[in-house]
């Protein structure tokens, strides 16, 4: 089976309950949704991809000797049969795979494994996709999955704040400030509403910057 694929790289995971944890990047290319303050669209429109077999993709993967894969886009649940493939066979080989999501779509079961892990988005309205939210896939996260809400103004975090009183998540809730807006001021908000969640930076981008592959 074959997959459009957009890159393959080493870092370290900059984002979620993961964050600083060394892992190959798997970038997927294609997304139906159009964020307002998307970071990849290079894995959205235009021709910077390839089309490879998910055999040579795992092969590539193991030359960094890291038991860490995550799954992204692009949105990669738009190539559902390869994700789910890709993802069952790296299980076999022991490796722990995180699946970056917009959310819209639900993730086949081979993610309720204890070796996946969910990273779905709600959007929010700086997004302009906020009207694309599935509470319903949301909801059926587990303990061991995350929730990210991508932060920009206070409308934003208001947003959030309502959702997640609405809602009775299992999933771990992130916090995460869009790159440039203040995560100071969004910490301060979450302290003084007492809010249960997480709030996490970009690390990759407050190391190397907007810089693609990394």
């Amino acid at each position: 089976m074959k997959i459009k694929l957009s890159e393959i790289f080493f870092s370290i995971q900059g984002e979620g309950v993961l964050i600083g944890t060394p892992t190959v990047f798997i970038r997927l290319y294609g997304c139906n949704l159009r964020c307002e303050w998307c970071d990849s669209m290079y894995a959205v429109e235009g021709n910077e991809y390839v089309v490879r077999t998910i055999d040579s993709i795992i092969k590539e993967t193991e030359i960094y000797r890291c038991d860490n894969i995550c799954i992204t886009g692009g949105e990669p649940l738009l190539q559902i049969q390869q994700v789910a493939l890709i993802t069952e066979k790296f299980i076999n080989i022991n490796k722990n795979i995180i699946l970056e999501t917009a959310g819209h779509i639900e993730p086949p079961n081979i993610f309720k494994s204890k070796n996946t892990v969910i990273s779905m988005d709600c959007k929010c309205p700086s997004s302009k996709m906020n009207s694309t939210i599935n509470i319903g896939n949301l909801l059926k996260l587990k303990n061991k999955d995350q929730i990210k809400f991508i932060i920009d103004n206070n409308n934003d975090y208001l947003y959030a704040k309502e959702i997640i009183k609405k809602n009775k998540f299992r999933a771990q809730i992130i916090f995460q400030p869009a790159w440039g807006s203040s995560i100071k001021l969004l910490t301060e908000k979450v302290l003084s509403d007492n809010l249960n969640v997480r709030v996490l930076p970009q690390l990759h981008k407050d190391i190397w910057g907007d810089l693609k592959g990394k």
